[in-house]
């Protein structure tokens, strides 16, 4: 099972016919985190025209969207199409307009708001994420340097790394490539090292 989401919260803007529109995004869990980075932004904007926000959560497939005051449908219906066409979920976009005394037209507006989502989502960067198992090893120093190469090769994603006796690696791994990771392990070390399973998580691939 897979799912598209931003990285990072982030943002960028842009000037329509003088207006500011200012587009940020934050990956996001539940209703009440959406609602606080909502929240966030329209404290760090209170002075701004308008604060229109979407969000898309995986859970209980939740949609809002609110178009804060401008006309219906050319803001926030605009801010979630264009995360809905991207597939992102568990994400929210408030778009922050300055006015800049020029009105755009309904046609105008959807466009502006369109783009704003559109950069802002740009900006925090669309991953997938997986199903992937968590998973540790130990290997002595001289082996290390190839068995970073094969979880490189594996696009494995390094959680921990502790050097003492040996080394010892948690990393997270798509679920369906564990098995076939501790068959090239084995074979690379002769049969000395494998990586144990100790749980899963939902991780960037």
């Amino acid at each position: 099972m897979e799912y598209k989401t931003v990285e990072k919260e982030a943002s960028d803007f842009f000037i329509e016919k003088k207006s500011r529109f200012i587009g940020y995004v934050k990956p996001v869990k539940t209703q009440d985190e959406a609602v606080e980075y909502i929240n966030t932004i329209k404290s760090k904007h209170w002075d701004a025209t308008h604060n229109v926000y979407a969000y898309v959560l995986r859970e209980n497939n939740i949609q809002r969207y609110s178009d804060d005051g401008e006309p219906s449908g050319t803001a926030g219906v605009p801010v979630l199409d264009v995360i809905l066409k991207e597939g992102v979920s568990d994400v929210c976009v408030v778009a922050t307009r300055y006015f800049g005394g020029t009105l755009l037209g309904a046609g105008g507006l959807v466009r502006a708001y369109s783009h704003t989502s559109k950069i802002a989502l740009e900006a925090g960067k669309i991953i997938t994420m997986a199903q992937c198992s968590v998973m540790k090893a130990e290997v002595n120093y001289s082996f290390y340097e190839r068995f970073n190469k094969l979880l490189e090769e594996f696009g494995a994603n390094i959680i921990n790394t502790e050097f003492a006796d040996n080394v010892r690696l948690t990393f997270s791994l798509k679920e369906n490539l564990s098995e076939y990771l501790n068959e090239r392990l084995t074979d690379l070390s002769n049969g000395k090292y494998s990586a144990e399973i100790t749980g899963c998580v939902f991780d960037k691939i």
